[in-house]
């Protein structure tokens, strides 16, 4: 297949790209930086980058059969300690740029007909949240929200989406390494003294509960299983969370409100199929 990732040039995005190549799929491994041996540039908070990025993927392959939303940006310390430009700046990274990518990509995936949109976000979305990381669970249920309006409207198309929810890998990426920090210093510095020793609890404690011999590379393998499935098979949501934090659990109970009221107001067909109820031999769907 041809397949386009954003954010690729390490963490999950690079280990997702290098998986996707030896499963013998052309890549096109977006980055913003400098692009490398089978990189691309693709800045996903410029417009122009992405337009040039998707119509040379076009140009060259014709089509696109996958887009990967994997480019995102962490932020930690005190939410007050954020200043309102660096909530906007976690927005455009985490959100707005998959709405950059998918204006550029989207209107020839309609033209053909087929493809497959797959969202990779966090299982802190509906999991088992810790503090001091607040602006970017915010941004990263932003970005959640969003993938679930595209599913539906874009099912009709042919094409799928799959919402991959990792949860906290204390290894293999660079979110805690290149984290953005509070720019309001003085605050954040307010919050050490009464915060400080549960902060730090709170990170080692977190570290601690993940188990040995699990890696980031599972994330790109799991990605890399559900591209390769028949369409129409594919999940809507798989999750990849050695630590357990429940988001699974909780996101069985939402993803079963959003069916019935899917089914309520008589748009069941707008469903991924994983998420119709089961048919009867007569062919209508049993009752909840």
């Amino acid at each position: 297949m041809i397949i386009v990732i954003t954010g690729a040039s390490s963490g999950f995005g690079k280990l997702t790209a290098d998986a996707l190549r030896e499963a013998g799929h052309t890549v096109y491994a977006g980055t913003r930086h400098e692009p490398g041996p089978g990189e691309i540039r693709l800045d996903v908070q410029s417009q122009p980058s992405v337009d040039a990025a998707i119509d040379r993927v076009l140009a060259e392959q014709g089509h696109i059969d996958v887009l990967i939303h994997n480019a995102g940006h962490m932020s930690l310390g005190p939410a007050e300690a954020f200043t309102t430009e660096q909530l906007a700046e976690l927005y455009d990274v985490n959100v707005l740029g998959t709405q950059r990518v998918n204006r550029a990509a989207l209107p020839s995936m309609r033209e053909q007909g087929h493809g497959l949109l797959v969202w990779v976000g966090s299982a802190s979305t509906r999991g088992g949240r810790v503090p001091f990381l607040g602006p970017y669970f915010a941004a990263k249920a932003g970005m959640d929200t969003l993938a679930e309006s595209y599913a539906r409207e874009l099912i009709k198309f042919g094409i799928e989406t799959t919402m991959v929810l990792p949860g906290a890998f204390p290894s293999g990426t660079n979110h805690f390494t290149h984290a953005t920090k509070p720019a309001d210093t003085e605050c954040a510095a307010a919050y050490d003294e009464p915060y400080g020793e549960v902060r730090d609890k709170i990170f080692r404690n977190l570290a601690g509960l993940f188990p040995q011999g699990r890696s980031a590379s599972e994330v790109a393998d799991e990605i890399v299983r559900v591209i390769g499935l028949p369409p129409g098979s594919r999940p809507f949501r798989t999750h990849i969370d050695p630590i357990h934090d429940g988001s699974e659990v909780v996101t069985l109970v939402y993803d079963r409100i959003q069916q019935e009221m899917s089914y309520r107001i008589g748009i069941e067909e707008l469903l991924s199929p994983d998420q119709r109820r089961p048919e009867t031999p007569s062919g209508t769907a049993t009752p909840s």
